[in-house]
Order: structure tokens, then sequence, then C-alpha cells
């Protein structure tokens, strides 16, 4: 029975929306947060194209603004600089919506202006007491290497010797226990747990709980040298997006549960704390990737990326995606109509799947792409990368139709595929050596590379389905393209499998060279299993192997053919 290619297109259409909404349904996250409210939130007020790095700051306008829409999220803010460009004026802004602050002195590797930090922070400190409850010298200026201990220790002392308010430093939990020093020298204790980050990445599952056992075990600490002393979990967040670590894995979903459970055990155990953060930062992008730029509840065009009470969703607007692809979808059907109603059933129904299921990539990749550039030079960037992935989108849906219909393939189409599908593995390599290099902040590009990714492996099934062996899967054969320098395929396939198993080391290597890891596993096999453990499990990494595997196989089985293939019919 053959069915039309109407019929066929509208069930493809209604199953792909299905599939849609199935994978996007809200999601129960945990108990929510007692009146939508947090008690304190770590809270920079830049928008697009702004940034200290650059020394663009916001008017007074937008930080009202932004204040106006932390009063509806939190109590108090916690800043991190007090001196440049409108940050002075925060705490006079902050009182009009009847929120308190931690306020924070920037300290970094200049004398002079850390100078101006401080001199800011106690001025502000001083005219606002009914608002600047707390007051921070430093953040993570240990951990960055930017001051020796000593020097800090005079900054806090200073500061504390001019101001009323409690004064403390702020850096990850471990700094305080390699420099147990500071723990005298503060009013309260200011320590960052951020499960993801940790040596040892933490699930979001077990991630309460590794924050309880932390702060116990810090506050254990410090009881021997100041007894009582209060301890602030200064900052503790999870990204909405950007690379995997090991068992910690980005997603809004995973952030909202990591917020919700955070704030339990807060609660039972009368813990004090501060969320990072209030907002996205896109700056943070240049030092930390994809995954530094989405820690916050607000995006950087100020819309919420997850409620703090009810169900969650990943991804709340997947069905503007899935409209885009059914418009294109069915303008290329209807484009193309006559020459696809000459397919068999069969040939015609798995041409429609692959074809619906490249569009959805593709919108799915330039949306991507899009959200997660954060300047002009990658905005341009995503558009080649979008325009040279559509590029060879359509031709390898050609080149499938040519194989599907039994018809040959002009010549300049297959040199036109061979060489686009070249640029998209030279690609791959060069991102893979990036990841294996260094890694931290660098996300796998599945997205950027999923129409190469799948569309070579649709290729090589209708290939290898007609004629049922290996050989039909060299590069010669699938792109009908007769090369004349097929060792350079091979040197492309190699290079791009040797990059794929440095990948695996380096990220290895990444987890046994970590201070805290070797703490934790001082005998080497057990940390170098522990290592293992942790890249072998990263799922986001094996996805991306195994695309490196497919797009490497047909440059590996690339051999010089006797006769020209572009006589292109199946035998």
């Amino acid at each position: 029975m053959r069915f039309s290619i109407y019929t066929q297109t509208l069930f493809i259409l209604l199953m792909t929306g299905l599939l849609g909404w199935l994978g996007n349904l809200p999601q129960n996250v945990g108990a929510d947060v007692p009146e939508g409210k947090l008690a304190s939130l770590s809270f920079a007020p830049y928008r697009e194209g702004q940034g200290p790095l650059d020394k663009i700051f916001p008017s007074a306008e937008q930080v009202e603004a932004d204040l106006r829409l932390m009063a509806e999220k939190t109590y108090s803010i916690r800043t991190y600089a007090s001196a440049e460009g409108t940050m002075p004026a925060i705490p006079a802004l902050a009182r009009k919506f009847g929120l308190t602050m931690i306020q924070g002195g920037w300290l970094g590797g200049l004398p002079k202006d850390n100078q101006i930090e401080m001199d800011e922070l106690i001025r502000s400190a001083n005219a606002n007491p009914d608002v600047v409850k707390r007051v921070i010298v430093g953040n993570e200026v240990l951990l960055r290497g930017d001051l020796p201990p000593e020097e800090l220790i005079k900054y806090i002392r200073a500061v504390k010797k001019a101001v009323k308010q409690p004064v403390s430093y702020a850096d990850v939990w471990s700094m305080y226990m390699k420099y147990p020093e500071l723990i005298k020298e503060v009013d309260f204790i200011t320590i960052h747990i951020l499960p993801y980050w940790e040596d040892e990445p933490i699930a979001v599952d077990d991630a309460p709980a590794h924050i309880e056992r932390i702060y116990k075990h810090v506050q254990q600490e410090a009881n021997t040298l100041a007894p009582n002393k209060p301890i602030l979990i200064g900052e503790s967040g999870w990204p909405s997006a950007g690379k995997q670590r090991g068992w910690a894995i980005p997603s809004v979903v995973n952030e909202a549960q990591f917020i919700r459970g955070l704030i339990q055990v807060a609660t039972a155990n009368h813990f004090d704390y501060n969320i990072v953060e209030a907002i996205n930062q896109s700056w943070k992008s240049n030092l930390e990737g994809v995954v530094g730029a989405n820690w916050g509840l607000f995006s950087i065009d100020r819309e919420e990326v997850f409620p703090l009470t009810g169900k969650v969703y990943e991804n709340p607007n997947w069905h503007y995606r899935w409209l885009a692809a059914m418009l294109i979808f069915i303008a290329i059907v209807a484009s193309f109509k006559k020459p696809l109603e000459t397919l068999p059933t069969p040939a015609l129904t798995g041409y429609l799947v692959g074809l619906q299921l490249l569009v959805l990539l593709g919108i799915n990749q330039a949306d991507f792409l899009w959200h997660t550039s954060y300047s002009l030079w990658q905005r341009l960037f995503t558009v080649s990368l979008v325009s040279t992935a559509t590029l060879l989108g359509g031709l390898l849906l050609q080149r499938a139709y040519a194989l599907l219909s039994e018809r040959e393939s002009p010549a300049k189409q297959g040199v036109w595929l061979h060489s686009t599908y070249i640029l998209w593995v030279g690609f791959a390599i060069y991102k893979t050596a990036c990841l294996a290099i260094n890694g931290r902040y660098i996300s796998f590009p599945i997205e950027a590379c999923s129409i190469p990714v799948v569309g070579i492996l649709l290729l090589m099934l209708i290939r290898y389905r007609q004629t049922r062996h290996q050989a039909s899967l060299e590069i010669n054969q699938l792109f009908a393209y007769d090369n004349p320098k097929p060792h350079q395929d091979h040197w492309m396939g190699s290079a791009l499998l040797l990059t794929g198993i440095a990948l695996i080391i380096g990220e290895t290597l990444a987890f046994i060279l970590s201070r805290d890891l070797i703490l934790e596993h001082p005998k080497p096999m057990e940390r170098l299993l522990t290592a293992v453990i942790y890249t072998l499990s990263n799922t986001q990494l094996l996805v991306w192997e195994a695309s490196t595997v497919i797009l490497a196989l047909p440059l590996m089985l690339a051999k010089k053919t006797d006769t020209p293939c572009i006589k292109h019919r199946l035998n």
C-alpha cells in the first residue's frame, strides 16, 4: 500500500510534534522556595555588551530596573566591586526597593586599583549602614593567585578598623582550609561551595548532601581556631548550560533542582547562604565559556530562566523551534514534490524522516549557537557555522536522493560535498584538540556539528543498506567523488581519531592532577580509576567521541579508485 507524500508529511510532523511535547513536559524539581524569595543573590547589573573587562558599565537607570526585579526574588544582594562605573550608586538604589547588601570590594594584583576599591568600600559602608549589613574584602584572590595571604590580610585588617559592619573574605571552601590563618582575621567566614566546579564533580542529586558535609567540615575546622564564628555560603549555584564535568550536568532543570535542594538543606541546618547568581553574565564567556555565562535566575535579557515555585520546563519555547522546522520542512517538500514522488514508498518515508531530522537539527543548532554567542565576533562565527552546516545538509540530502533513486550525481556536486565535509572535519579536529589541551571552559561542539554527524550517518546507512558491504562506506562512494589524493583524507581521519584519544587522556589527566582529588585519593591507582570513571561516564564526552568516529570513518576508508566513481549507479 502506497501512502501519498501528503499523508507521510503530515504523519512525520505530528510525530515530531508529539516527541517534542513529550520531551519538554514540566518537571517536579522539589519543594517550592518559601514565599518564592531567596535570602541573598549575587548581583551584577551588566547587560549585553557590558562588562568589567571592557570597562563598559550599565547606567543608573538600568541598575535601578534590575534592583526592582531583584526585590521580587530576594531580600538581599551580594556585590563584588564598589568603585567602578555605576557601582557606587547601588546602595542608595537598593534602599529604594527595601534590599539589604553584602557589599564587596574587588582585589586584584594592582595596588593602586585595590586602594581605590577599599576606599570606596569603606566610604559606602559608613554612608549606608542601614543597607550595607556586611562587607567582603576580595573575592577568590587566593584562588586566582593575585595576592599572597599576607597582603590580603593587610587589606582585611584595614577595612575592619574603618567600618562597623562585620568583615569577611570570600573564596572556595578549600582555601580556608589551606590558609587557616584567615579564620582568625575575619568576623565571619565566607566560603564558596560549587558542586559543579569541585575537583571531584558532584551529581545534582547528591549536591545538597555535599553542601551539608562541606559546611560542617569547615565549621568543625574553624571551631578549633575560632569557636562559633559565623559561616556564610557566599556562593552556591548550578549552571543552566555548558560543558558536562564528570556527573555534573548543566541544565535548566538541574539548576532549579539544585537551588531548591540547597534551600531545604540551609533551612533544616540554619545555614546562611547566598545564591550565585541573579542574572546571566555574558561577559564571563570570555573567561569561562558558555558555562560561565549561564548561572542566573534571569537571562541576559532579564527573562526568567526558571521559577522558584511550581514545576520547571527545560525548554518552554520548544514549540517555536518545532514550528520553524515544520514550515521549512513543508516548504522543501512542496518545492521538490514531483521528484520525491518518484521514490518507492519505503525510500520516500526514510528520506522524509531524514529531511525532517536534519531540519530540526539545523533549527536547534542555529538557536542554541545564537543564544550562546555573546559578542559580535562570536555571532559572526555562528552565522558562518550555520551557513556552512546548511550548505552541507543540502548537499547531503541531494546525494541521499541520488542514491535512493539510483541516479547519477553531478561531478561538481561531489567536489562541493567533499570540500565542505573536509572543512567540518577540520573544525572538529580543532575543537577536539582544544578540549584535549585545556578544555575546562570549552563546551563539546555536539550541537554545532550535529548536521555533519547525523547527515553522514544517514548517508552511510543508506549506502550500506543498498550494497551490504563495508567498502561502500568509503568517502569516494558516499560522495561520488574520485579523490586523486586519498592519503590526505586518511590523514584527516587519523588526526580526528587521534585528537579523540587525546581528549580522553586530557580529561582524565585534568582530574588526576586536581589538588582536591589528590587529597581525597592519595593512592595513585585509586585516583587514576576515579578519574577514568568520571571521564568515561561523561555522556557529553561519549556523544562527542562517537561523533568523531562517525566523521572519521569515511575518510579512513578512502582509497584511490581505478575507474572514475562518477558512474554513481549502484551495482
